[in-house]
């Protein structure tokens, strides 16, 4: 953390790219995905593969969140740093309830904490987080790199494809009924985050019209921008998000694409072959 006054912390389905994390001195506390009875945390190597492997095996797959004490372990890290002020940024408390545990943690830590619901998941998360950890070395206040987190956490565009409704169905995100009649149709949706919720946002027929799609509203997004920050991410497909990535640095000039794999907790409710895009304006002092 060098000599940076305000510590930034977020969870590990912020999913920052291999790096990322350590450069800007942010530690990643893990939310766990369980895969037929055995815990891991969403920070080991080969969770995002375990659960691929197990969902296409039809085995149970369940997430949890972190427990208070393990968010409480890192603000002492951070104040035994030299941290006089710790800012938090979580996943959608929507999504999960780790956003209650890092706050029931914060009555017991040594220096004044800051939770941030993002309201938001994956790099709509992470560039926000990134976006704290750069202000915060920059010099600036606690309450200054509060505040924008949340307003690049706000900024965020995060949409979604998804192979198949099945893993959505056996979430209970849609009924059985509505994912019998989409996958007899080979429909494929695509889905957006909206006010902290994964919420379906309309359906094509192909992969090919997903990804075209997934374009498309990734420039509608960057509009107006002089510059954005876009992530592709994915869990499974890697070919399919490196040929989506290299279609954006075409059609968005301006942006700066990373590629990047999502871990198990997201990939236990929409399963392998899920593609998203995240775009939010772009920190012009970077």
């Amino acid at each position: 953390m060098g000599d940076t006054r305000v510590a930034v912390i977020t969870d590990s389905t912020s999913y920052l790219p291999p790096g990322w994390a350590t450069e800007w001195g942010i530690d990643v506390v893990p939310v766990q995905v369980i895969v037929a009875g055995r815990p891991y945390d969403e920070t080991d190597d080969d969770q995002a593969l375990q659960v691929a492997e197990a969902l296409r095996d039809w085995k149970p797959v369940t997430t949890s969140r972190p427990a208070p004490a393990r968010f409480l372990e890192a603000y002492l890290r951070a104040a035994e740093e030299g941290a006089e002020g710790i800012v938090v940024a979580t996943l959608s408390s929507a999504m999960s309830a780790t956003f209650e545990s890092a706050l029931l943690a914060a009555k017991e830590a040594s220096v004044p904490v800051r939770v941030i619901d993002t309201r938001s998941i994956a790099m709509g998360e992470g560039f926000a987080v990134i976006a704290g950890a750069r202000a915060a070395r920059a010099g600036a206040s606690l309450d200054e790199v509060a505040q924008i987190v949340t307003q690049r956490a706000a900024a965020a565009r995060v949409y979604f494809y998804v192979d198949t409704l099945e893993y959505l169905r056996r979430g209970g995100r849609i009924g059985s009924t509505r994912a019998a009649v989409g996958q007899a149709l080979q429909v494929k949706p695509l889905l957006e985050v909206r006010d902290g919720r994964v919420e379906r946002l309309e359906q094509v027929r192909t992969a090919g019209r997903a990804m075209a799609r997934l374009t498309d509203l990734a420039v509608e997004a960057a509009a107006g921008h002089p510059s954005v920050d876009v992530a592709v991410q994915h869990l499974g497909t890697p070919e399919r998000a490196e040929a989506l990535a290299a279609g954006l640095r075409s059609a968005i000039p301006s942006a700066r694409v990373v590629v990047g794999t999502v871990g198990g907790v997201v990939g236990a409710h929409v399963g392998p072959g899920m593609v998203s895009v995240v775009v939010t304006p772009a920190d012009e002092a970077s």
